[in-house]
């Protein structure tokens, strides 16, 4: 199968931080900047409708060669189970599924080159489209193992993070203990 042929990819990690950790983390596309190699930036246009089906997110592309943004609808949002948006309405859908898998999850992001966005493709770049097609799938193929593993790495430690923590989080011990190891007032 040739990269103009090929419409759907997806790709899997097991992360060691529980399911519903990582889907707040991957639904908030403010975030996004943090692991994607080609997203930068997003940000909802409704802070109300933020993380919720139908909800309208800009994402801001940076290439060496070039920089564009993108309007997104999200279509899938069940917490705990997948997230997901569609691209410019019908071009692109990008998505996350999550999986209990023993004391972590396995997070599966997958990408569909939409007939939308192939009509688009050909009737903007012509003779091209093929060429530019191949540019995007093979971006996006080259994508998803890096936007993976650094979603990994941002997890995990931060489960490290919390894990170090102290078992007490009550204000007022901690309030009590500081004051004791700071010792009489002056």
């Amino acid at each position: 199968m040739t990269q103009t042929e090929i419409r759907h990819h997806e790709e899997s990690v097991t992360i060691q931080a529980p399911v519903i950790s990582i889907y707040d983390l991957i639904s908030d596309v403010t975030r996004t900047g943090e692991w994607s190699p080609v997203c930068t930036q997003c940000w909802w246009e409704d802070d109300v409708d933020a993380g919720k089906v139908g909800a309208w997110f800009t994402g801001r592309n940076e290439l060496p060669h070039r920089t564009w943004e993108t309007r997104s609808q999200v279509v899938a949002a069940e917490r705990g189970l997948e997230f997901a948006w569609v691209v410019g309405g019908d071009l692109v859908r990008w998505g996350y599924t999550l999986t209990s898998a023993g004391t972590g999850t396995t997070l599966t992001e997958s990408w569909d080159f939409l007939p939308g966005g192939i009509a688009l493709f050909e009737e903007k770049y012509g003779d091209d489209a093929p060429a530019q097609i191949t540019d995007r799938t093979q971006q996006a193929l080259d994508g998803i193992p890096k936007t993976l593993a650094a979603i990994k790495r941002i997890a995990e430690s931060t489960m490290s993070n919390e894990n170090d923590r102290p078992e007490c989080a009550d204000p007022a011990v901690v309030h009590s203990d500081a004051a004791r190891l700071a010792g009489p007032a002056r």
